[in-house]
């Protein structure tokens, strides 16, 4: 008789992720809220519209995205518990850019070898970004995958839903030229582009990770791994006092590329490049000047994480509450007639 086989021998551990799910659980539930149903266990995540019912007509926004290479790093520094921030970031941020409230949150994680204290992290740190987005973590899945990917490492995907008044929603319709164009400061690098930036300060250069950076209270790790900003409660709380005609979520693309598609096909937006001020890395960035211009501006935020179109008159009074919100607000550009998209000047 042949030699029986079992999962495990296959690089599956069963054990291995119910320690996982012990070791999650009471962090996840700690992301609830009234209108969760059921709890962790269920083929899938229960969430209650009931609160909603006084919308004139609900509509449920959508967003999935991950994390990129960004992950790299953090594999590379084996650190895993901020992560799991930009993973929710990167889905909540786009569905404020039309007004939603996000409702609740799914993660996939994938992996070559389950680590239960690894998983742990990062989903501690998904975790703290739906708090942050006062969102409810209501499932999850994580795919031990041993021939896909190698023992140390893995990838994020992340889904969320949020919920609008139709009427209420933020399409960009009404911008029209003159317009203010505010910019909200990003908290470095967030989580796109990490592909230059692994080839320029990684490959190009030679640098590793803990070397401290000049100038700097931190190392070079500690800049690139530093977390996506989630911008929910703010533009929740500027929902609350302004008119705010269009959001643009700055991701991959960069200024360039993420405004013109928030802006009716015959406007176009000019801002001004140093009308705020830049998160270190990109001064670091800049100071090395290895990229060309142009191409910083359409593979980085380049210091703003988001930006809002106002009616000129209320900008002032949009930056001067953002920045009692905590955040760092900007008038970086104003909207004129064409078809350029971005001019920067």
């Amino acid at each position: 008789m042949s030699e029986k086989i079992s999962y495990s021998q296959s690089g599956v551990n069963i054990d291995e992720g119910n320690k996982t799910v012990e070791l999650i659980k009471e962090k996840v539930r700690s992301t609830y809220n009234s209108n969760v149903l059921g709890d962790l266990g269920s083929f899938s995540g229960l969430y209650s519209l009931k609160s909603f019912m006084g919308m004139k007509e609900p509509v449920l926004l959508s967003s999935t995205d991950g994390v990129g290479t960004k992950l790299k790093i953090a594999q590379l520094m084996d650190k895993h518990d901020t992560v799991g921030i930009d993973l929710v970031a990167m889905c909540v941020n786009d569905l404020i850019c039309q007004g939603a409230m996000p409702l609740f949150f799914l993660d996939y994680i994938a992996v070559g070898k389950l680590d239960s204290e690894k998983a742990r992290d990062i989903v501690f740190g998904i975790a703290e970004g739906c708090k942050q987005a006062e969102c409810a973590l209501v499932g999850g899945e994580t795919a031990e995958m041993p021939g896909m990917y190698s023992e140390d490492e893995y990838d994020l995907a992340g889904f969320s839903v949020g919920i609008c008044d139709k009427e209420k929603l933020i399409t960009g319709e009404n911008v029209k030229e003159g317009d203010a164009i505010i910019g909200i400061a990003s908290s470095g690098v967030h989580s796109n582009g990490y592909s230059l930036v692994r080839k320029l300060f990684l490959d190009k250069l030679g640098w590793s990770l803990d070397r401290p950076m000049e100038g700097y209270d931190c190392t070079l790790g500690d800049m690139l791994l530093t977390p996506t900003k989630i911008y929910v409660k703010l533009v929740r709380e500027l929902m609350a006092d302004f008119e705010l005609k269009a959001i643009a979520h700055i991701t991959g693309g960069g200024l360039l590329e993420n405004v013109p598609r928030v802006l009716p096909n015959d406007m176009s937006a000019s801002i001004k490049k140093d009308s705020w001020e830049a998160a270190d890395i990109f001064s670091v960035i800049k100071g090395l000047d290895m990229v060309e211009e142009r191409e910083l501006y359409r593979s980085f935020n380049m210091g703003i994480g988001l930006v809002i179109v106002v009616d000129k008159e209320i900008a002032d009074n949009v930056i001067e509450k953002a920045n009692a919100c905590g955040e760092k607000a900007y008038k970086i550009g104003e909207i004129s007639k064409g078809d350029e998209g971005v001019v920067l000047w």
